[in-house]
């Protein structure tokens, strides 16, 4: 009989965190985490556009993305490996929510709230905007709500330092698919492989990002979660700008941030739910091009040297995770449906999930309104700051 202690499904950087907080706080049993994609070729950690920020309009995201903003500020120190640093391009360029008129009070709002956590968010005016990107065109903006502290890093190498880390100590990767969670009637007993092979476990961690929502629904537990597309393009300019950007949001919805001496841009586009992978450069062309050489004149003249898609695991309730423990199906732990926020979060969901299962309890952050629960109870966690 093949059993393990914990079974991990999905060996992202959610699973990877959850796995080596695991380890780090104490537990010695048998930990298997299950990846279908030994490559990570379709997964969302290495898709995503690597922002980090604490601009948010609910506690439970400011805190968790200012937990997540320390560890990854030592990140290269304290997850290095026989003195290596798992260097992960931490740039703290700042974030920026670039605001209309009609926007501006409701991020006066939000930073007054950012501040009472501790973040040292701030609200500019129109002219302070140029201070931090000089070729801005401000003829239509107001101002804008700015973090110094926040930025971006690289997903891919965040996940690998997770990952490495929880095999160094000792937790075991198989990548082969999940085809289904097995139960024995109010409880978890387990998952069965594509390949027909099955292996027991008391407690089965739902850590499949977009592809989680259906093995849930396999279940018997369904999710107000759906995949959605998400594409980046990348760009070179002809006159590169004066200073380096803050992953900088238009009023519209594109984003735009610098990635070395190039441009990262996206925008979250009115798609159908789904697994897809297909890139649509008219997207660049048609709708995303116009508002970038609007705000900035050096985006008139680009060149697309790559674009990918990734996917959103989307939660179409509140935006936010489901985080913890199953309320009646024993042993059944999730950590899904982050909208986009997963890369920022997973330093505080990995050591919270890490504990609820460990202790019986949260101990670092108290991760109880993202519960599973709050959907049944009407007590849903709605953020308005979703890029």
């Amino acid at each position: 009989m093949k059993t393990a202690d914990i079974i991990i499904v999905g060996g992202g950087v959610m699973g990877s965190s959850v796995a080596f907080h695991l380890r780090k706080i104490g537990f010695d049993g048998r930990i298997i985490v299950f990846e279908k994609d030994p490559l990570y070729e379709f997964s969302s950690t290495p898709r995503s556009a690597g922002g980090i920020r604490q601009l948010y309009t609910t506690p439970i995201n400011i805190r968790l993305s200012r937990y997540s903003l320390q560890v990854y500020k030592q990140f290269p120190q304290t997850m290095a490996i026989d003195g290596e640093p798992a260097e992960i391009h931490f740039r703290q360029n700042g974030y920026l929510f670039l605001a209309t008129k009609e926007m501006l009070p409701s991020l006066k709002k939000q930073c007054s709230l950012q501040n009472r956590y501790g973040v040292p968010s701030q609200v500019l005016s129109a002219q302070e905007l140029l201070d931090i990107i000089p070729e801005l065109n401000i003829d239509d903006l107001a101002g804008g709500l700015y973090c110094h502290e926040d930025g971006y890093l690289d997903p891919y190498l965040v996940m690998q330092g997770y990952k490495k880390n929880a095999q160094r100590l000792g937790v075991e990767y198989i990548y082969k698919e999940v085809e289904t969670i097995t139960t024995d009637e109010n409880k978890v007993s387990g998952v069965r492989l594509v390949d027909g092979t099955v292996y027991h476990s008391s407690i089965v961690i739902n850590c499949a990002g977009a592809w989680g929502v259906y093995l849930s629904e396999k279940i018997g537990v369904p999710l107000p979660v759906h995949p959605l597309k998400r594409q980046i393009f990348q760009f070179d300019i002809a006159t590169p700008l004066k200073k380096e950007l803050p992953l900088t949001i238009d009023p519209t919805g594109v984003y735009f941030r610098h990635e070395g001496s190039k441009i990262l841009s996206g925008f979250s586009e009115d798609t159908k739910p789904g697994i897809d992978f297909t890139v649509t450069r008219s997207l660049f062309y048609e709708q995303m091009w116009p508002i970038l050489a609007h705000r900035i004149p050096n985006f008139e003249a680009v060149k697309i040297t790559a674009a990918w898609a990734g996917l959103y695991s989307f939660n179409t309730a509140d935006h936010n995770a489901i985080i913890g423990k199953h309320p009646s199906l024993h042993g059944y732990y999730m950590a899904l449906g982050f909208s986009g926020h997963g890369m920022q979060q997973a330093p505080g969901v990995g050591i919270g999930l890490a504990e609820l299962i460990y202790y019986g309890k949260y101990k670092t952050i108290d991760l109880t309104p993202l519960r599973f629960e709050r959907f049944a109870e009407n007590d849903l966690v709605l953020e308005d700051a979703v890029v």
